[in-house]
């Protein structure tokens, strides 16, 4: 069993910057996929980055999110900078079953954190 929990979701105006942390419980958490989805109110959840081998972007992050992984502590980041207002959602991580991460790989999600941009 693998626990996933997520810190550092806040209120940030726009332009702002916030940086998400996600703890991860397990001894082998350097084999898998790791990554982090969202979900605004209404819409459905939608990737925002992954990181295995490489590092991997939705195009609406890409150059203002970076994902980054300390193995060693067991924990993936997910640095946002340039905050928007679309931006606001509940941020999930997410680990996969193996090197491959999207929606259909993951085996564990978070609780979830809260990111509000205000304009």
């Amino acid at each position: 069993q693998v626990q996933l929990v997520e810190s550092g979701g806040g209120l940030v105006q726009a332009g702002g910057s916030l940086r998400l942390s996600c703890s991860a419980s397990g001894r082998t958490f350097s084999r898998y996929a790791m990554g982090w989805f969202r979900q605004a109110s209404g819409k459905e959840r939608e990737f925002v980055a992954a990181i295995s081998w490489g590092t991997a972007y939705a195009d609406s992050v890409r150059g203002r999110f970076t994902i980054s992984r300390d193995n060693a502590k067991n924990t993936v980041y997910l640095q946002m900078n340039s905050l928007k207002p679309e931006d606001t959602a509940v941020y999930y991580c997410a680990k996969a079953r193996g090197s491959t991460m999207n929606q259909y790989e993951v085996d564990y999600w978070g609780q979830g954190t809260q990111v509000t941009v205000s304009s």
